[in-house]
């Protein structure tokens, strides 16, 4: 596996997509203090999935934030938007003017400890805007970050720190996989923000 923490504009997938790591865009102060408002501040749920005909509730939390009242579908499961908070329209001027895009949604999630993770996926419905980049933002524990070539195998990690950008870009989705890992070593909250452009 290639381990790396690329920074800026050296994309850090080898082939079939785009993935750049822009590193911190805030201090620690500032990042500290919007991982305490976001965890106090956003309407936080269990997130849902339908697997194997079968409705799973995850211990991990999401909240969908949007221009509209947007839907957006994964895992079988559709989700209501609700308005932007002031918060949120902050952080997200600061992500488009970081990666020079703009976005219309932001999907949230909280993982409360080191047991909770994401399995392999792509970021490839049908709702989200083809080759759309998405912007996915980092407060709390850091946690190592895996993406995985769908045909090749082939892994690229990195560890995504307190207060960093990743964007994923151009065909990332279409060939690559991602996920974060649960863990044996101890991890605090961590909150990442994955911003996005629905297309519907």
């Amino acid at each position: 596996m290639q381990d790396s923490n690329c920074r800026s504009e050296q994309n850090m997938l080898p082939y079939d997509g785009e993935v750049l790591y822009q590193g911190l865009i805030m201090d620690k102060q500032e990042a500290d203090y919007l991982l305490s408002q976001l965890m106090s501040t956003i309407e936080w749920r269990n997130d849902e999935a339908i697997l194997f005909g079968k409705k799973i509730v995850t211990n991990r939390k999401v909240a969908w934030y949007a221009d509209l009242p947007l839907h957006y579908t994964y895992s079988k499961i559709t989700k209501v938007a609700l308005p932007w908070t002031e918060l949120l329209l902050t952080i997200k001027k600061l992500v488009e003017d970081k990666s020079n895009e703009t976005y219309n949604s932001c999907l949230l999630n909280l993982y409360h400890n080191e047991r909770e993770g994401m399995a392999w996926h792509s970021d490839g419905e049908p709702d989200l805007k083809k080759h759309g980049t998405i912007a996915s933002l980092t407060f709390g524990a850091e946690r190592k970050f895996l993406f995985k070539h769908k045909y090749t195998k082939i892994n690229v990690g990195l560890n995504l720190e307190h207060g960093s950008l990743l964007l994923m870009k151009g065909s990332t989705q279409e060939h690559w996989l991602h996920r974060l890992p649960t863990s044996r070593r101890p991890f605090g909250p961590r909150i990442n923000l994955t911003f996005r452009t629905v297309v519907k």
